[in-house]
């Protein structure tokens, strides 16, 4: 079977079978199916912008090329030791898995969130691939700190590119999974390509030049914060945090053989989470350098980071392609899993029209530059946000018997609302979201805090709530 077909067979039974039962055996897939999905999926969109925006942020060489090296590896281990260990265990979805443990009208409020979170990056991936059809229309490109459209042909272009995707994603996953798949070498190429091209422009000729592109860092950008090595490798690890820890991709892994199918997200961060990041932030360091962006330093605003222009400049044509592209790959399966999110909901509504309703979304988001220029800030929100869910997952699961308390209490106990669960998550993400306000601390730094508080506040409040019930 070809890696298409069996990725195909994987998004139709996670879109169509098997959703409120375990996956049989006779469905299981080896890890081969799973490797090229995450290369392909993790080197996209948001790659174009992410690694200019680190620069932005002033890092050092040492900073970001260790730093993506520990963070990415502990995000590998998150879904390795956490994930798929609970995925081969019960081979539910998360919305199931969920639904047992919290009850039906909670899962509602989670997907109400996790719908729109989904628009709002979908939509800065329609401003990724705007930057690049709006090239050769010679359009005013987006800056570091526009929050508002920036005219009418960049509302027209936005408009169009989103009304495109969502129609596409309208049709459905085959038609989704099938273009992303034939896309994604062309990406990857382009990224390798890109970092190539920028090291010659650079004059990097030895380890030391590129070294030495960004030595030990600079002050941030206008409106940026300093990253340092511990910013780098927390945003790294949870850039994804709510598909590890917060048990997203319970709904891919439950496809797998066994648990070490886990290890095959390395391709996703390796590739895309360090060779992409790293290319594109080489394709920001040559435009830096010119003219035009010294003379905005100068004047203290901060140079655009519109991946369109930037790849252009390095390999051409195929840089507009490659970035058309990697946004329409992104945002495309984004809107689709945003409307699945939304029907189950409105669950009269065909997948069709819900589809449309967030691509509606997607692009009003995609029309503010704000989405796609602060998508690390972004990114780091919505990890804060759904991480802890999954903790509710992880804490029942390794300590629920020692703790003395009933798996799968919304279910046996027949309640379509579980308390523990929205006082845990409630509790932990004012807590800790007050913190990061109060006292300007990046938001990464206490995601890991929030979810360990909200499971270990699940467990004292589902020993409290079952044994007021017996």
């Amino acid at each position: 079977m070809s890696q298409y077909n069996i990725e195909e067979d994987i998004e139709a039974a996670a879109g169509g079978e098997f959703e409120r039962t375990p996956v049989p055996q006779s469905n299981w897939k080896s890890w081969k199916s799973f490797l090229g999905m995450y290369a392909g999926e993790h080197a996209a969109g948001t790659e174009f912008v992410i690694g200019p925006l680190f620069l932005t942020a002033g890092v050092s060489a040492f900073d970001l090329i260790i730093g993506l090296l520990i963070g990415n590896l502990l995000a590998v281990l998150s879904w390795r030791f956490l994930t798929s260990e609970i995925a081969v265990k019960y081979r539910l979805t998360l919305y199931y898995h969920l639904e047992k443990i919290v009850g039906k009208k909670l899962v509602i409020g989670y997907n109400l969130a996790n719908g729109i979170l989904f628009c709002f990056l979908a939509g800065a991936m329609i401003t990724v691939s705007a930057t690049a059809v709006g090239i050769p229309f010679d359009m005013e490109m987006p800056k570091l700190t526009d929050t508002m459209p920036n005219g009418p042909t960049w509302i027209v272009i936005v408009i169009i590119i989103g009304a495109l995707i969502s129609l596409i994603a309208a049709k459905g996953f085959t038609t989704v999974s099938k273009a992303a798949n034939w896309m994604s070498p062309i990406i990857i190429t382009a990224f390798l390509a890109c970092g190539f091209v920028a090291l010659k422009q650079l004059g990097v000729t030895g380890f030391s030049d590129f070294w030495n592109i960004w030595g030990e860092g600079s002050e941030p950008f206008p409106g940026q914060i300093k990253y340092t090595i511990w910013h780098i490798v927390f945003w790294s690890w949870f850039a994804n945090g709510a598909m590890h820890i917060g048990m997203s991709d319970l709904s891919v892994f439950r496809f797998a053989k066994n648990a070490s199918s886990g290890w095959t997200t390395a391709a996703g961060m390796y590739v895309g989470h360090y060779m992409a990041w790293i290319a594109a932030a080489l394709l920001y360091a040559v435009y830096i350098r010119t003219p035009e962006a010294q003379a905005l330093l100068t004047a203290g605003q901060a140079p655009s980071v519109a991946p369109g222009p930037l790849a252009y400049n390095a390999i051409g044509v195929f840089g507009i392609i490659a970035v058309i592209l990697a946004g329409w790959t992104t945002a495309n399966p984004t809107i689709y899993r945003a409307g699945l999110a939304f029907q189950a909901i409105m669950p009269k509504l065909s997948t069709f029209w819900v589809t449309i309703i967030a691509g509606t979304i997607a692009t009003i988001a995609g029309l503010f530059p704000a989405f796609a220029m602060k998508l690390l800030d972004f990114v780091a929100f919505y990890g804060f946000v759904l991480a802890p869910v999954g903790a509710i997952i992880v804490f029942e699961h390794f300590f629920g018997d020692k703790f003395g308390i009933q798996k799968f209490y919304a279910e046996k106990a027949g309640i379509p609302f579980n308390t523990s669960m929205i006082a845990a998550w409630g509790l932990s993400f004012v807590l800790f979201y007050f913190i990061s306000v109060k006292f300007d601390i990046f938001l990464s730094f206490v995601t890991l805090p929030a979810w360990l508080l909200c499971g270990f506040l699940f467990l004292i409040f589902s020993k409290i709530l079952q044994k007021k019930a017996r």
